[in-house]
């Protein structure tokens, strides 16, 4: 299984972002998998950002963490495999390298089973 994360880049305070992250893999069935996002910033431990997970039938929920509560959009295209987060109103606080990530489990918080190589993301002010 492989995550490609795409979409980072430089942006000045009060702008946006949309960050992008194809999976493939056989065997794998990627509609009933949570996908979603962590980051890194310098210094700090990688944190949990947004997630969206199967819920059942064609339904799916979104998380997210406070610090980017109210300023985020979570969504994917299953045809495509895909999981998207657009980002506003970013600060300077949201530069780091953020994570595409996929787990088998109900939540992403609860374990990641694969991991995307990360893009980078600088904000400034």
């Amino acid at each position: 299984v492989q995550l490609q994360a795409s979409g980072g880049g430089l942006v000045q305070a009060g702008g946006s972002l949309r960050l992008s992250c194809a999976a493939s893999g056989a065997g794998v069935t990627f509609s009933r998998y949570s996908l979603g996002w962590f980051r890194q910033a310098p210094g700090k431990e990688r944190e949990f950002v947004a997630a969206t997970r199967w819920i059942g039938s064609n339904l799916y929920s979104a998380d997210f963490a406070d610090s980017v509560k109210g300023r985020s959009t979570i969504s994917r295209d299953n045809g495509k495999n895909s999981v998207y987060l657009q980002m506003n109103s970013l600060k300077s606080e949201d530069t780091a390298v953020y994570y595409c990530a996929a787990s088998s489990r109900t939540s992403l918080k609860s374990g990641v089973d694969y991991w995307g190589q990360g893009t980078l993301v600088t904000v400034s002010s």
